[in-house]
């Protein structure tokens, strides 16, 4: 998308606004993911270890927002993107794509490691647990018709309402929580977790 935005002096609304549903959807695909809604949590309430990395996250997270919200801005106040504004747009695109790929990174580096060794066994049990029932959630959904993005978006809603609700009138774009902070003097011991219920969430995310 960028190298074609590149090759022109200018770009009409439909493109702008193709690159503004295509960033918004890969953002959304993000956000919507298991580790985003299980891992991450499970995580958070494990250690105060992870807050740093779960900062550092977030920050990225908000960055890939950031440039959305631009391009969406452009969207509603320009009749055509020219020259300069070419260039402006496809900036936002590299830092949105930078910001996501440095979160995966991030992730897949750090994230995990600390997980295996931070989140005890029976919570390990309880996220496979949930996992399972959240793929059970999505299979219905994306029989019933919806694209795989939109019905992965249902089903975390639907999850995280009591009674399993959907909500339709959520935001279309999710924000960013606060991170708590937990005291190191408040934290129990947690028992090792067992390699067979670690290794099952961990294949699943």
């Amino acid at each position: 998308m960028r190298t074609t935005l590149m090759q022109q002096n200018r770009m009409t609304l439909s493109q702008l606004e193709y690159a503004c549903e295509s960033l918004n959807t890969l953002y959304q695909a993000c956000h919507w993911r298991k580790t985003e809604m299980y891992l991450i949590p499970a995580l958070r309430d494990a250690t105060e270890r992870a807050d740093q990395l779960l900062d550092e996250l977030n920050r990225l997270n908000q960055a890939a927002l950031t440039s959305i919200r631009l391009l969406q801005n452009k969207l509603g106040a320009l009749a055509d993107v020219r020259d300069e504004q070419v260039s402006e747009v496809c900036d936002s695109i590299d830092t949105f794509c930078a910001a996501l790929l440095k979160r995966l990174e991030k992730e897949e580096q750090e994230l995990f490691a600390l997980a295996r060794n931070a989140i005890a066994g029976e919570t390990w049990f309880s996220i496979a647990n949930q996992l399972m029932m959240h793929d059970k959630h999505l299979d219905e959904m994306k029989r019933s018709g919806l694209p795989p993005a939109e019905a992965a978006q249902v089903t975390a809603r639907r999850r995280a309402l009591p009674g399993g609700e959907v909500d339709d009138g959520q935001i279309s774009i999710p924000g960013l929580q606060v991170l708590p902070v937990a005291g190191l003097d408040d934290m129990p011991a947690r028992p090792l977790p067992k390699p067979r219920d670690m290794r099952r969430a961990m294949m699943q995310l």
